[in-house]
């Protein structure tokens, strides 16, 4: 056996060419592109390895780590003066793509680590990358657009041809490591606005004259930690200036009149407020923690928290999306809780874009849908927490700005999470190191996308280790059980800067920056601040509780660090080595920022209806189960473990063959098996609404969310709800006008429902600048209700198939000319001028259909959303195999109607379809009385949709077959 220290090269392939898929779906990639002359593309991955490795090492390591023996080889070599050649006799182009220096590799690190426990101690570095063989008769230039187009993603990695130099080791930045003065206190407006903006600060001119104050009356210039730490804690992102923001507010109608008025904050005034006035008794923490929590079960409770994470998911779709599940997990660990279940909602332009109309500086849409959803997969599945509900939708407003919602749940022990940071206890950081990558996250996501933005925030962008980060959970679960700390929070956005600095608010702190473990040397003070580099959490731990940490996490292999200790004299102080780079009042810090005091006006605008009746309606319900945004999501969700730990009851799937559409998901976590109760997770979210009018898409989204989880069991007096607003630039008027309607609509179906907001968030300047165009682009404005209910009895619980031949079908919930934003219009290419409006017996009918699937009377039961009835039967005719007979015009409020297809795709608030047993009819009546309540219909055995109209005339009459293939239809390729 052989040793030597040169750096390998192992490259794994698919065993069979034609069992390489993601080749195929580039081939068809590079078609759409218009570049002709490929033949076929091969993809392999590649590991560099750097140590004293012979053969037969290499060889184990192949076979247990690196390769699947079943589906795939490997074959390695040695790189002759650290490059990489392609020499090897295939024809064709050869592309090398790899990270560029300083980027979180964490397949190597994972790599590193894996080595170590087969006992290949030898391994001193590694670095990953990919191959591309492009065969075929192909020009150079349309190689090297194929790379910049498809395979490389210049923020985060590079490419070669033919031949490849990987970056193996340490990363070490040039220049000085020390702090930078700003020369502030003197400076004139526009030098402040340009500091601003050169350093990425997202501060406005009030906020830097703020700033300059508190520096002249200091007497002296600030240093550069301090000027990013003010913005950092000042950012959008993490402190919500809009919606605490002063705002003057203008309504016109569309008869010209119009009124005013001057509202205290939109979060204050409407969200909390609702909270408040409902006063829910079961709430135990709404929009003060890392997350909301209600009680659950006795000795239990549950948090629930969902964040976004769109501009990374913009510019790096896989880390984006991968550190957006990383993030919101680490929030759910941040109120001390062990996750359960994630969420996750997806919105993304066209997948079938021309490559053509792709604004400048940004990835095409197939790009980002396939980086989001592995990255999703990557996390959630690694970390073994099922991803149980979301949604995918498509616009071209999401082209340049996608919007990746992440959400997760986590139960503890009531009382487990303890929360104040106390003077002598030490600042410990536990999980990964402190990198380069993520620095301006949190300013970043405070300002507008351009065609710029790859370049001057590529440092924004965050990577993503779930291994770190589940191995640094099993470690919290146990100190938090032990009682060894009195505050824990997450580093996310603003890494340390925002995690220490919040958790010593009341307190002071002083940091130790040098002691703070780091991935690569060459890190300046400022930097290892403020990197949100992931899976690191922060806690306040007394000092006599330090070394029995320590072994906890020397057992998990869990890096802890202690950097500092809560001072108890109001001041932040932070140290390099013997130097103090930075001193902050933490009263300034916290509350020197000064209100925003804004403008909004909102003009209902007045748009066309469709002009003709739709003569075909099987035709357009097949053409709807087609649409992007209703067909199955299956060949997603699939990818996604949503069984793992045993407490999924209702999956997202359902049906006798498993593939019909689940309202909600139900969870009976193994913490609560002495009960019976479960946990329903649901959503409510349509854009479509919002492009008419953001009132009636907060109530539309609340009023779906709400019927998503009880048609599955949820009790109406026990759901929470979460708000997630996805806007434009709230300093454009009409953009923050329909904010505020939102937030109304938001507050009034809160109140009308009885159901408290726990937890929220916002996402605001999404929108996108084209240089070379000239032109600026909103997203559509989109609110994202998420719900979380309990299930009185997880025995109970139904789904949304239908269950036998000869039941009942009522329609519950009034009917109306509602068509506004539907998609029924939406695939008649038209907008409407009326979106789904309140359902004053909604609250009603909820609590009605509640006891009737409490008392047993329900089979199933869906409830009415996109698509409207048509739609609705067909997924309950899909799910179970079995045929519908339907009456249009029994449903309440059907008669009228201006026309049979506003009867069959209106999409009505409030209505759900009941499927109940013949017997059971009488009992199920007297449950709904009170209620909109109306039989349309029959189960039958033959597999076939029928909806009768006027005169009983047949006026649909598809197959399930017909519609199963319209609603299966793949869309999109790998890229």
């Amino acid at each position: 056996m052989t040793h030597d220290s040169t750096t390998r090269w192992v490259e794994v392939c698919s065993a069979r060419v034609e069992d390489d898929c993601l080749g195929e779906g580039l081939l068809r990639d590079v078609e759409a592109l218009g570049i002709e002359g490929v033949e076929r593309i091969e993809t392999s991955r590649l590991h560099f390895l750097q140590g004293d490795l012979g053969t037969d090492a290499l060889g184990y390591l192949c076979s247990q780590l690196l390769a699947d023996p079943v589906a795939e080889v490997a074959h390695w070599r040695p790189c002759g003066n650290g490059v990489v050649t392609a020499g090897d006799g295939v024809p064709g182009w050869s592309v090398f793509v790899g990270l560029l220096p300083g980027v979180t590799d964490t397949v190597a690190e994972n790599l590193l680590r894996r080595a170590g426990m087969l006992g290949i101690k030898s391994l001193r570095a590694a670095a990953t990358g990919h191959r591309y063989r492009i065969i075929g008769d192909v020009l150079e230039r349309d190689v090297h657009s194929i790379a910049q187009r498809l395979l490389c993603n210049p923020v985060i990695q590079h490419y070669e041809l033919g031949q490849f130099r990987p970056h193996i080791g340490r990363f070490a930045s040039p220049g000085r490591l020390g702090t930078e003065t700003i020369p502030l206190s003197s400076a004139a407006d526009g030098t402040l606005l340009e500091i601003s903006r050169r350093r990425l600060l997202s501060l406005d001119l009030d906020e830097m004259h703020a700033i300059q104050r508190y520096y002249r009356l200091q007497g002296r210039e600030p240093a550069d930690v301090e000027l990013e730490c003010l913005a950092q804690t000042w950012s959008e992102h993490c402190v919500h200036k809009t919606f605490k923001a002063i705002i003057d507010y203008e309504e016109y109608d569309q008869q010209g009149s119009h009124r005013t008025e001057r509202i205290d904050g939109l979060l204050k005034s409407y969200l909390r407020a609702a909270t408040e006035q409902i006063g829910a008794p079961w709430v135990k923490s709404a929009f003060v923690d890392n997350a909301g929590i209600i009680e659950y079960v006795d000795g239990y409770d549950v948090s629930f928290k969902v964040e976004t994470h769109n501009h990374p998911s913009a510019l790096e779709p896989f880390g984006g999306a991968n550190t957006g599940v990383g993030g919101v997990v680490r929030d759910i660990i941040g109120v001390s809780a062990r996750p359960i279940a994630n969420t996750d909602v997806l919105c993304f332009g066209p997948l079938d874009l021309d490559f053509a109309d792709l604004p400048s500086g940004t990835l095409h849409p197939r790009r980002v849908y396939a980086g989001v959803v592995s990255g999703i997969e990557d996390y959630g599945n690694k970390m073994g927490i099922p991803t149980v509900n979301g949604a995918i939708l498509f616009h071209e407003g999401y082209v340049a700005n996608p919007l990746v919602y992440c959400g997760c749940v986590g139960i503890a022990p009531s009382g487990a999470h303890p929360k104040g940071a106390r003077p002598g206890n030490l600042v410990v950081v536990l999980g990964g190191r402190t990198g380069r990558d993520g620095l301006h996250g949190a300013t970043f996501s405070s300002i507008e996308l351009t065609d710029e933005t790859g370049k001057t925030a590529a440092g924004a962008v965050q990577i993503g280790n779930p291994i770190t980060e589940k191995i640094t959970l099993d470690a919290i679960m146990i100190a938090r059980d032990e009682g060894l700390y009195t505050a824990i929070t997450d580093c996310g956005a603003g890494g340390l800067s925002s995690a220490v600095s919040e958790m010593g608010k009341e307190t002071g702190a002083k940091v130790f920056l040098d002691r703070v473990p780091l991935k690569y040397q060459g890190l300046r003070p400022w930097e290892i601040w403020l990197s949100e580099a992931q899976e690191r959490m922060v806690l306040a731990v007394p000092p006599e509780n330090e070394s029995r940490l320590r072994a906890i996490c020397e057992g998990r292999d869990v890096e802890m660090t202690t950097i500092g200790e809560f001072t108890g004299d109001g001041e932040l102080v932070l140290y390099y080595l013997t130097e103090v780079v930075a001193r902050l009042d933490m009263e300034f810090l916290h509350d020197g920022l000064p209100r925003r005091h804004l403008r909004a006006v909102w003009r209902k605008e007045e748009r066309a209806e469709a002009s003709n009746e739709e003569q075909d309606l099987g035709a357009a319900l097949v053409r709807l189960l087609a649409m992007p945004d209703l067909r199955s999501k299956e060949d997603v969700v699939r990818r996604y473990d949503h069984e793992v730990q045993g407490a999924t009851v209702i999956k997202p799937f359902v049906g006798s063959r498993s593939d019909g559409p689940s309202d909600a998901a139900v969870l009976r976590p193994v913490e609560a098996f002495g009960a019976w109760a479960g946990l329903a997770i649901g959503c409510g979210v349509n854009p479509s609404y919002g492009l008419i009018d953001p009132y009636a898409m907060a109530v539309s989204a609340i009023d779906e969310a709400i019927r998503n989880v009880v048609c599955v069991g949820a009790d109406p007096a026990r759901i929470a709800i979460l708000d997630n607003f996805c806007w434009g630039n709230p300093q454009i008027e009409d953009r923050l006008g329909g904010l505020v309607r939102a937030a109304k609509g938001c507050h009034d179906q809160a109140l009308r429902y009885q159901t408290p907001f726990i937890s929220g968030k916002d996402s605001l300047y999404n929108e996108y600048f084209d240089g070379e165009a000239g032109t600026q682009v909103s997203i559509p404005p989109t609110l994202l209700i998420s719900a979380i209910g309990i299930v009185p009895d997880a025995r109970k619980c139904i789904t949304s198939d239908l269950k036998c031949a000869g039941s009942i079908l009522y329609v519950v919930g009034e009917t109306r000319q509602e068509l506004g934003g539907s998609a029924y219009y939406d695939s008649l290419g038209v907008i409407g001028n009326t979106p789904p409006g309140i359902a004053d017996a909604g609250p009603h009918t909820a609590r009605a259909l509640h006891s009737a699937i409490g008392a047993g009377l329900v089979l199933s039961a869906h409830d009415c959303s996109e698509g409207g009835l048509g739609v609705t039967l067909a997924e309950m005719a899909m799910g179970g195999g079995l045929g519908i007979e339907a009456h249009l015009w029994r449903a309440p409020g059907a008669d009228r109607l201006e026309s049979e297809a506003a009867a069959l795709f209106s999409e009505s608030n409030g209505r759900y379809v009941v499927e109940v047993r013949p017997e059971d009819r009488d009992a199920f009546e007297v449950c709904m009385s009170g209620t909109p309540c109306g039989v349309v219909g029959s189960t039958q055995r033959e597999p076939r949709l029928i909806v009768l109209g006027a005169g009983d005339r047949i006026a649909l009459s598809v197959g399930l077959d017909e519609l199963r293939r319209a609603w299966r239809g793949h869309v999109g390729g790998a890229v």
